[in-house]
């Protein structure tokens, strides 16, 4: 079983979670084969609240781990709503990564993204606890086709996204790993600036959303 954590200080580190519960090391590979698909359903609902608190309301993604840390050690939440700004935006930089015209570009292809698919990606840039936290779940309207983007460098890694239940079917875990390791590393966005590790990224998963569903989408981070 899969444990909630905060995101480690390994340079190499990511945190992924689902939204609702499904976890990078999916509950349904502890199941054994004669348990029923109802029983996983009900685990994903019992889990559901709990975990989508916890992830937002430190804005931190505190997602699921391979080392098995349990959830007391999440950090402390956050909600901020005076943090947010005053009228709409799927981008929001609290930190100061980004300037002016690159919220701008990245707000239109969040636009794109979702009239060409569907889904939502929402974009929060931030230096923990300096943010909205919980605030953005309302303010998002964050449901199971959205993808929760939180750029923070506080723990080495800079890429930590919450992945909607409905996504997760046709994205293949393993993509959001190796984005993170590749955009997300200290040493790229040291190099590239935090404001290029999030415009690459946000690319990234452009690019893969609007990749053919298939068994080799997404299989390369672009």
């Amino acid at each position: 079983m899969a444990f909630l954590h905060p995101p480690c200080s390994s340079p190499t580190s990511q945190t992924t979670s689902r939204l609702p519960f499904t976890p990078l090391i999916t509950a349904s590979s502890h199941l054994s084969s004669t348990q029923k698909p109802t029983q996983l359903s009900n685990w994903v609902s019992e889990f559901r609240s709990k975990s989508l608190n916890l992830v937002l309301s430190g804005a931190l993604t505190l997602g699921l781990s391979l080392s098995g840390v349990g959830p007391a050690e999440a950090k402390v939440g956050v909600n901020k709503p005076e943090l947010l700004p005053k009228e709409f935006s799927p981008v929001i930089d609290v930190a100061g990564f980004l300037s002016d015209g690159q919220e701008k570009r990245l707000a239109q292809e969040i636009d794109n993204i979702e009239k060409d698919t569907g889904f939502k990606l929402r974009v929060l840039a931030q230096n923990y606890p300096d943010t909205p936290g919980l605030a953005i779940k309302d303010f998002w309207q964050v449901d199971d086709r959205t993808i929760v983007f939180v750029a923070d460098p506080t723990f080495g890694n800079i890429l930590n996204f919450n992945v909607g239940a409905s996504i997760d079917l046709d994205v293949p875990r393993s993509f959001w790993s190796r984005l993170a390791g590749k955009y997300g590393n200290i040493f790229y966005w040291k190099e590239k600036g935090e404001d290029g590790a999030i415009e690459a990224a946000v690319m990234a998963i452009s690019s893969c959303l609007k990749e053919p569903v298939g068994s080799d989408n997404c299989s390369e981070v672009k």
